[in-house]
């Protein structure tokens, strides 16, 4: 899809105008223009607090058993939530869990068939790595038993580290895998793998390094399907590459898949994902543009530990990467939407403007959902401004129709999202802690609803849930011991039944960009860099838990 410049920059000044200004809360409607925050004010519109006492949601799913299943980063447990009365109770501690407090720790949850799959960190003697592990369901006594490592040694970091989890209608496992923080603050001089594919001798030695800033599509068993698609000759888990920090996937029409990947400090991304495809990163953010982003390749400095990270200044010595427009890839696909792209000269340093929602995951509303302005919509829960945003799509689900529409804003930060079998409520889990809106500039780390899942209403126009409630118990302590998993011998690299169709094989090698000479000046303009998110102080020395 691309856009004219003038266009562009158009849409971005007027979308920016729009952010900047203070908003109801809103159902649903688009306001005057149809832009972002400024719909038709719900007043009362409140929400039921489900479930409270969390740490840390991050991952809401519906099991089987018509109760909503939550993994609790922090706390190392997956609980299970009964939606009529917000009773809860811890259904499993996992004890080899790594959680820091960061983006680290229990992350994504899937059901299967007769089975949980569950993804988290842990401490190998390597370091921090990433694994999803198998557990048997049972599902009359509410258990989960029988762990089995399905997938190991994958990268795993504190920052930017993906860990949506999710199973297909093919039945195969998806999971994200974020670019772990390279190049930015902390890890300013590790560089971005976002581009890496993996070799045939890393395969063959299941060396995984390569698979940050990756979506992966995995056999239930950990093997590699044999229709996933060929990358430079060679067959891997890497279902799509050149992605952020994907913290969120949906199955929409037609089987299609979306992600909702974070971007620097511009340019969040809703992607159309295909098997083989190139999402640009780092050496795009958003569209391909050239708008307030260039790659500045830190971790290539060779005094990179002595220059200190500095989001808005890049000193000479650090090379640069070629303009977006100048970047080819035979297999790059543009985002459906973004979240905000911003015209060059956009100050990034004032904290009552920024342009980004921090996607906390990603849902879809099908066409049968009551409410039809939000039947056929994509679902983003936003981190940062404490509101979920409905993207319409198009009927075959390939292009998003116009701007984005606010729905429910509070003082939370939104982690995920999971909608009612009947599409009449939605239900949210929020962070216990961070920096939240619901306007730009109102940003607190007072929060409303920490570690909470909350209910709302999602039937017709203005229609007003519940009443506030209080929270319900923390949840109840497990009796089962701590879980330590058991290793499965190694699985196979292929898999003799594919039940995924097709894919075009992407052989071909992307163009390697070459890096124009380091800046001779002591800074360039601060929207052509890459940054961390807009809410840290220059110079801050790691970034937010996202």
């Amino acid at each position: 899809m691309k856009r004219s410049l003038a266009v562009a920059i158009l849409l971005s000044a007027a979308l920016l105008a729009a952010a900047c200004e203070e908003a109801p809360p809103v159902l649903h409607g688009a306001g005057p223009g149809g832009t972002a925050g400024n719909g038709l004010a719900a007043p009362g519109v409140v929400p039921r607090v489900l479930a409270g006492g969390l740490s840390n949601p991050w991952q809401l799913t519906w099991g089987p058993d018509n109760f909503l299943w939550v993994t609790e980063k922090t706390g190392k447990r997956i609980t299970r939530i009964d939606p009529a009365d917000g009773s809860s109770t811890d259904v499993l501690d996992i004890a080899d869990v790594s959680a820091s407090g960061a983006d680290d720790g229990l992350l994504g949850l899937a059901f299967g068939a007769g089975a949980v799959y569950v993804a988290y960190d842990y401490n190998s003697g390597a370091g921090l790595r990433g694994k999803i592990v198998r557990f048997n369901y049972d599902q009359a006594a509410a258990t989960l038993s029988s762990p089995t490592d399905v997938l190991t040694d994958l990268p795993a970091s504190t920052v930017d580290n993906g860990g949506r989890l999710a199973v297909g209608p093919d039945h195969k496992l998806y999971l994200t895998v974020g670019d772990q923080g390279a190049n930015q603050y902390a890890g300013a001089c590790a560089p971005i793998r976002s581009q890496d594919l993996p070799t045939a001798q890393q395969v063959t030695a299941r060396d995984w390094s390569s698979y940050a800033g990756k979506i992966l599509r995995i056999d239930p068993d950990g093997g590699i399907p044999a229709d996933n698609p060929m990358l430079h000759g060679v067959r891997s888990h890497v279902f799509s590459f050149g992605q952020r920090n994907p913290v969120g996937l949906a199955f929409g029409p037609s089987t299609l898949l979306y992600s909702a990947d974070q971007g620097p400090r511009s340019d969040d991304e809703i992607n159309l994902l295909q098997a083989g495809n190139n999402y640009g990163w780092p050496f795009v953010a958003g569209y391909r543009d050239d708008q307030s982003y260039r790659y500045a390749n830190w971790s290539a400095a060779k005094n990179c530990a002595q220059l200190g990270y500095d989001a808005d200044q890049v000193p000479a010595g650090v090379p640069l990467g070629p303009p977006e427009t100048q970047w080819t890839s035979p297999d790059y696909r543009e985002p459906l939407k973004t979240l905000y792209t911003v015209p060059n000269g956009y100050d990034f340093q004032d904290p009552a403007c920024g342009p980004t929602y921090v996607p906390g995951s990603l849902n879809y509303l099908p066409p049968d959902t009551p409410d039809t302005t939000l039947a056929n919509s994509l679902l983003v829960p936003s981190l940062k401004n404490g509101a979920v945003y409905a993207l319409k799509l198009s009927q075959d689900g390939r292009e998003v129709q116009g701007d984005a529409l606010q729905l429910f804003r509070t003082h939370n930060r939104y982690r995920d999202v999971a909608v009612s079998a009947d599409h009449t409520k939605i239900y949210i889990a929020t962070d216990n802690t961070g920096l939240s809106g619901p306007a730009p500039g109102e940003q607190t780390g007072s929060l409303d609803n920490p570690g909470s899942i909350l209910e709302f209403a999602l039937t017709a126009p203005l229609a007003t849930p519940a009443p506030l409630t209080g929270p319900s118990p923390t949840p109840i302590a497990p009796s089962n011991a701590p879980v330590t998993t058991t290793t499965s011998p190694p699985p196979p690299t292929t898999s003799s039944t594919p039940s995924f169709s097709p894919t075009p094989t992407a052989s071909s090698t992307p163009t390697s960009p070459t890096f124009s000479p380091a800046p001779s000046a002591t800074s360039i303009p601060p929207t052509s860099v890459r940054g961390g998110n807009p809410l840290l102080p220059t110079m801050t020395p790691s970034p937010p838990s996202n």
